[in-house]
């Protein structure tokens, strides 16, 4: 019979072990949602983007720098720049594939949007940060493409 401290390690092992497979998943999904939503809102169809957004990045949206605003250069190549990012990013995050340079220009979003929207620092944009620096910390995991990307070319660099 198995004692209980042994159960005990025992189960932790496991619950630790799935957990570590798995929060590398979740981590790039709780990023994704909320960026690949906003993208969704900039487009009227295929590569065409909205009159509003395009409306946002010329008139509404700000850079805050050192007390003054300063608009975006190139409103419209902006704006479809970062429609397009909201979009792609977030499906190689999900992937897996590509992930810790997705998570480091979904970081980069997150610093300029930060300029753009300073209040929302304690309720988006700190967490969506930490997610971001966490994915490119511990990677992409197991469950994802860049695994199996990693696992084939190393089988092909040692004749496997």
């Amino acid at each position: 019979m198995i004692s209980a401290p042994e159960l005990v390690r025992t189960l932790t092992r496991w619950l630790s072990s799935a957990a570590m497979a798995s929060a590398p998943l979740f981590l790039r999904a709780a990023l994704a949602v909320p960026f690949f939503r906003s993208g969704l809102t900039r487009w009227d169809g295929f590569l065409q983007l909205s009159d509003i957004a395009i409306y946002l990045f010329e008139e509404e949206f700000k850079l805050h720098i050192f007390g003054a605003e300063y608009g975006f250069p190139m409103p419209d190549a902006v704006a479809f720049l970062v429609a397009t990012a909201e979009l792609t990013l977030p499906v190689l995050l999900v992937l897996g594939l590509a992930t810790r340079f997705a998570a480091l220009a979904m970081l980069v979003m997150t610093s300029v949007i930060q300029l753009v929207v300073p209040d929302g620092w304690a309720n988006f944009h700190l967490p969506w940060a930490a997610m971001a620096i966490s994915i490119i910390a511990l990677g992409a995991g197991p469950i994802s493409l860049d695994r199996m990307v990693v696992r084939r070319f190393a089988s092909e660099a040692y004749g496997q």
